[in-house]
């Protein structure tokens, strides 16, 4: 058995699905969320974007990236929009987030030197400032023609250390 067999974690997450499933009852819900949400955030293990905004299932649609960059997500907030009826975006980035800790070219030389990979095509979308970070991301979806004047973007500051949220202007 190698040490990656060992650390797998499908066995474990299969069996906790297996108890979520049987006593699954929502099956039901709409697919449009119920609360006409959509919430961008990073994929930092450290958030639960459901307990910490008191979402259920059927709530609000929730997407994850490095960094919750509007860039990456883009395209689902316009889906959200657009097919599925959200009438409001919420974009949440956190203190202590890794997106701050490299730059491009940084993340470009270890990809060339760990795995001998052409990365230079890519903009990871790092940043250096968290609010200005933050800003920029809920200008892009403002300013963008694919998503209505009318749907209020919001910037949020996550602490990792405390739960709390402080709204960035």
């Amino acid at each position: 058995m190698t040490d990656a067999d060992a650390t797998r974690q499908l066995p474990s997450l299969l069996e906790a699905n297996a108890r979520y499933s049987a006593g699954f009852t929502k099956g039901d819900l709409p697919v449009p969320p119920g609360r006409k949400l959509a919430i961008l955030t990073c994929m930092d293990a450290r958030i639960d974007p459901a307990r910490a905004l008191g979402l259920e299932e059927g709530d609000a649609h929730v997407i994850r990236n490095a960094g919750g960059r509007a860039a990456d997500a883009l395209r689902s907030l316009v889906i959200s929009h657009e097919l599925l009826g959200t009438r409001e975006i919420v974009v949440i980035h956190h203190t202590e987030c890794g997106m701050a800790t490299f730059t491009n070219e940084q993340l470009r030389e270890k990809l060339r030197d760990d795995l001998g990979a052409d990365a230079s095509g890519i903009d990871f979308l790092p940043f250096t400032d968290l609010d200005q970070g933050l800003r920029d991301d809920v200008a892009l979806i403002r300013e963008s023609p694919l998503i209505p004047d009318d749907i209020p973007v919001s910037g949020l500051v996550y602490d990792v250390k405390t739960g709390r949220l402080r709204q960035v202007e």
